[in-house]
């Protein structure tokens, strides 16, 4: 099986995203998967310009000489594509947008009907493709998620992809302060990595794995007098 991860944070595998993201490869490693990681924060990939040349000039391939060249062929042959982003304004960040909206040449120009739904069928040859979300925010409630979550699913069912589930961390900063701490969360970087096993190994993901992954560290009230005590030392 193969795994491409998109990491779309500008602080790469560096960051909150990474601090769930990573594990979660490793459990699909350990069940045999060969995982890639791309970084957008390392690559260079240009804006979608929407002249469509991938699809009648150059079918499959877009004119942009830049990192896409090489991320395209990986995303065809992927068994599974994880999405991984800090929350920025209810949505993904804008690198890895962009990455996104440059998935045009993996679809064909077609319409075809799926699910009653019009969609362009895809030039992947590879069958039951799996897709999945990882995402951190600052913000403690959950459902500060429901429109990135939404989008991401969205994006599946036009790549003909499953949806496999979303490994989400609210107030992830957090998490990130009370490892070092060395407080008792460590919970939650295991059920990321079981995630990833059962991902490889059942195709989906256990709803109660999920809930460990995004389960509340500390009161919604300790943690907002925390997180504005740091945000004003460093203003």
């Amino acid at each position: 099986m193969k795994v491409v991860a998109i990491n779309g944070s500008p602080h790469g595998d560096k960051g909150n995203t990474a601090l769930v993201l990573n594990p979660f490869l490793e459990g699909m490693q350990a069940a045999g998967a060969q995982v890639e990681v791309f970084l957008t924060k390392s690559m260079t990939v240009r804006p979608c310009q929407g002249e469509y040349n991938c699809w009648f000039k150059t079918p499959g391939q877009c004119f942009q000489q830049d990192d896409m060249q090489t991320l395209l062929p990986e995303l065809l042959a992927a068994n599974v594509l994880v999405l991984a982003t800090p929350l920025y304004v209810d949505g993904m960040s804008g690198p890895l947008k962009t990455v996104v909206d440059r998935f045009i040449p993996m679809g064909e120009p077609r319409i075809e009907f799926r699910a009653d739904h019009c969609r362009h069928p895809g030039r992947s040859a590879v069958k039951d493709k799996k897709m999945a979300l990882v995402s951190n925010c600052g913000f403690w409630e959950l459902d500060n998620f429901d429109a990135l979550v939404s989008h991401v699913r969205a994006i599946a069912r036009n790549l003909d992809a499953t949806f496999a589930g979303a490994l989400l961390r609210p107030h992830g900063p957090a998490l990130h302060a009370m490892l070092q701490q060395h407080a008792p969360v460590t919970d939650v970087l295991d059920a990321a990595r079981d995630a990833g096993r059962q991902l490889v190994e059942k195709g989906v993901i256990a709803p109660e794995t999920l809930s460990i992954v995004s389960r509340p560290l500390l009161p919604r009230d300790l943690y907002a007098l925390i997180a504005n005590q740091h945000l004003a030392q460093r203003g």
